[in-house]
């Protein structure tokens, strides 16, 4: 039996077997093998070495490369690298690296090769003293310093320090500091680890992960976050402490300190580094869309003031609420003063503090409309004290609203309204949600003004000094330039949208998103006006967010603007002639809660519902001090304004708005879930900005809360939603008189 070139097949250096399937039948060459039968004989080339057997037996190759065969007989042919080597493949009449499988139906050629083994190679060098180890083992440096390893092997190579020696870092197939590497040996490398003598050895603290922390270090010389170093006495011990951000928890060590515990302690016998990993809470990961609406001027003691009431007649656990204390138990209505009688219209309001209002329930579901703007939400913290020298007083309420009334022409001339409450009857969507879900009683809007400006917090956290709609002084026309979290979200990839109602302004369908931008508050900043453009589906009538429910393409952020041109905004009627009625509005919140709890996105979401502002309605908690988002003060006061004459700490943004409502539906959500902890609609921001890991848009935003103290992950209650009721729609409606 003839061998291929006549040699024998051993391991080597660069050796490819070929298995050579020869016949009789062409090319007028002889051969000894019996009539019928096929030829197989082999060949080798390639960086290793290795054998090649068959199944049936013939070929057992370097002895025996090549056999005979019946024709039709099917050959495997298996390959087994020598030491040292590894078997890359077959070519020819097979492929792959597994067995090679032929029907010997005609003459045919196989080849096999091998390689040989990656090797790795540790040197050390520098004034210093060490050691390198690997994982697989392997590489034991200063004993053994080169090993061979199964080729794409991933080998972590770890430099230890002597004593009165520092690890200085790596080169070659290695680099940086840490004294961890990960090689991945797809051919032969190098590496040199470098020791200095220490004497002042460093620690350095990097952070990993997607979620946020600090990391701070005793003696003191760490305060990192994310990533710091510090110079420790050699041979001293430091401890390391971690401490996670909110939404975030701390998953461990790695490098100098290892597993969960914090504090770590690190011996600085050697420059140190230490990784600190942070993980976002998984419970926000599993939210992947977050809808917000915020509806129209209604305070928290006007619309959710009875909340404990409500809980007593319909069997809910009772717990602290700061609502209207006549609902607690020996509380009793509250009263400030209003319009001294002696001075009727057409004079103005004369604050009388010998005339009180006292809370009240309204029976009418329409309200002529109080203000909230910048002088009347100043005199609503104290008549007398308007710029916030002194605690608020919280007595202004009926007087600015009567104020208004007289000069809007309005029914109730001595502001009575702004003392008046809604209930769980006339508001039942809304209370069974509160209750069944989380509410907040220290929950306020951004800044102590009108709907504008806090709407702008509400997307931007930051108005940048405007205390009026833009263009209302005639010096102040420019559009906003901060970025929104719209445009912070594309930025990031993020899917976004903001839905409309076109109703009465926007011909369609199709929309033209020209048109639709105008209903939306995105407008007033000079990126808002790129979107009909540049994202055109991205600003969609509100038609569309129940087929994105439909067909499960609600986006990651969804904002639902106020269905205002409808009548379903609850805001206060501006005109008497258009009464307002809340109970429409509710019922068309509902529509749009409802039809996410029934949808196949419910799952993963949550719907936050609140209020821009308090629209002048009464409410007994004061604003609360808050954080300039910019440093930027009114830009925009008219002449005769509260604050142009006179200055106070209110006078600025760095104290909230009024509390207004607001209800977290999620499946999420805790059960009959009252916060206590002071926020604004900017910790909507934090929200968002915590689950998709953006940074804060403004000082304002990053000082809030993050809302995950609404949500309990573990042991979510309504994966399975309640059934809450149809709201009421046959309250009465009317402005001309009282309740």
């Amino acid at each position: 039996m003839s061998r291929f070139n006549d040699r024998t097949l051993v391991p080597c250096l660069s050796a490819i077997f070929l298995v050579v399937l020869c016949g009789c039948g062409g090319g007028g060459s002889s051969s000894s093998f019996p009539t019928g039968s096929i030829q197989l004989s082999v060949q080798a080339a390639g960086a290793g070495g290795g054998t090649v057997s068959s199944i049936p037996a013939g070929i057992n190759c370097g002895q025996a490369c090549t056999a005979s065969f019946s024709s039709g007989t099917q050959v495997s042919l298996s390959a087994s690298p020598a030491a040292n080597s590894f078997f890359a493949g077959w070519s020819g009449a097979c492929s792959g690296t597994g067995v090679c499988k032929v029907s010997l139906t005609q003459n045919t050629s196989v080849m096999a090769s091998f390689s040989a083994s990656p090797v790795l190679a540790v040197t050390l060098s520098g004034a210093g003293k060490g050691s390198v180890a690997s994982s697989p083992s392997g590489i034991s440096c200063g004993t053994t310093c080169s090993a061979d390893f199964a080729p794409n092997t991933q080998v972590t190579l770890t430099a230890t320090a002597a004593a009165n020696s520092a690890f200085a870092g790596w080169t070659g197939g290695c680099s940086g500091t840490n004294p961890t590497c990960t090689v991945t040996l797809n051919a032969s490398q190098q590496v040199t680890a470098s020791f200095s003598t220490a004497s002042s050895p460093t620690l350095s603290v990097i952070a990993a992960g997607n979620g946020t922390g600090t990391v701070t270090s005793n003696p003191g010389g760490i305060s990192c976050q994310p990533t710091c170093s510090a110079s420790f006495p050699l041979n001293s011990q430091v401890q390391l402490t971690a401490a996670p951000a909110a939404g975030s928890y701390f998953t461990g060590w790695t490098g100098a300190c290892s597993g969960t515990n914090s504090p770590c302690t690190v011996t600085m016998t050697a420059n140190q580094q230490v990784g600190a990993t942070f993980t976002l809470a998984q419970g926000l990961n599993l939210l992947n869309h977050i809808v917000f609406l915020a509806q129209e001027n209604r305070s928290f003691d006007h619309y959710f003031g009875a909340l404990r009431e409500y809980w007593a007649q319909n069997g809910y656990p009772d717990q602290p609420i700061d609502g209207l204390a006549q609902f607690n138990p020996g509380g009793q209505p509250p009263s400030i003063p209003g319009c001294n009688p002696a001075d009727p219209p057409p004079d103005t309001c004369v604050f009388d503090p010998n005339t009180l209002v006292t809370s009240y329930h309204l029976i009418t579901q329409c309200i002529e409309n109080p203000s909230p703007s910048w002088n009347e939400g100043h005199v609503d913290w104290d008549y007398y004290d308007q710029v916030g020298l002194y605690p608020a007083t919280l007595n202004g309420f009926v007087k600015t609203a009567g104020g208004d009334a007289r000069a809007d022409q309005f029914y109730d001339v001595d502001g009575i309204r702004a003392m008046g409450y809604y209930d769980g009857g006339d508001l039942n969507y809304y209370y069974f949600m509160a209750s069944n879900f989380a509410t907040s009683d220290r929950w306020f809007n951004p800044a102590i003004t009108r709907t504008h400006p806090n709407r702008e917090y509400l997307i931007a956290g930051t108005s940048q000094g405007y205390a009026y709609p833009v263009g209302t002084d005639s010096q102040d026309k420019n559009l906003l330039t901060a970025p929104t979290i719209f445009q912070e979200l594309q930025a990031a990839g993020i899917t976004w949208k903001i839905y409309v109602d076109p109703a009465n302004v926007c011909a369609g369908p199709p929309y033209d998103p020209h048109c639709l931008i105008t209903l939306s508050y995105v407008q007033f900043f000079q990126w808002g006006h790129t979107i009909p453009d540049l994202y055109p589906n991205n600003i969609a009538p509100i038609s569309q967010y129940f087929t994105d429910l439909q067909n499960g393409t609600l986006p990651q952020v969804a904002q639902i603007e106020p269905a205002t041109d409808a009548g379903y905004d609850e805001h206060p009627s501006v005109s008497d002639s258009e009464p307002n009625d809340i109970q429409r509005g509710a019922n068309y919140v509902s529509t749009l809660i409802n039809s996410l709890m029934t949808s196949s996105s419910w799952q993963n979401s949550a719907f936050i519902l609140t209020f821009d502002e308090g629209g002048g309605l009464f409410d007994h908690v004061s604003p609360q001090p808050a954080v300039s988002p910019d440093g930027i003060k009114p830009v925009d006061l008219l002449p005769g304004d509260v604050c142009t004459q006179e200055s106070g700490p209110i006078c600025d943004f760095v104290y909230t708005g009024y509390r207004v409502p607001l209800i977290v539906v999620s499946p999420y959500t805790q059960k009959n879930y009252v916060s206590h902890t002071v926020a604004d609609l900017t910790a909507i921001l934090k929200l968002i900005e915590t689950r998709f890991n953006l940074p804060a848009l403004t000082k304002r935003d990053a000082a809030q809360m993050d809302m995950t103290e609404f949500f309990n992950f573990d042991n979510p209650v309504w994966l399975t939603p309640p059934t809450p009721p149809a709201q009421t729609t046959d309250g009465a409606c009317y402005l001309n008189k009282l309740p």
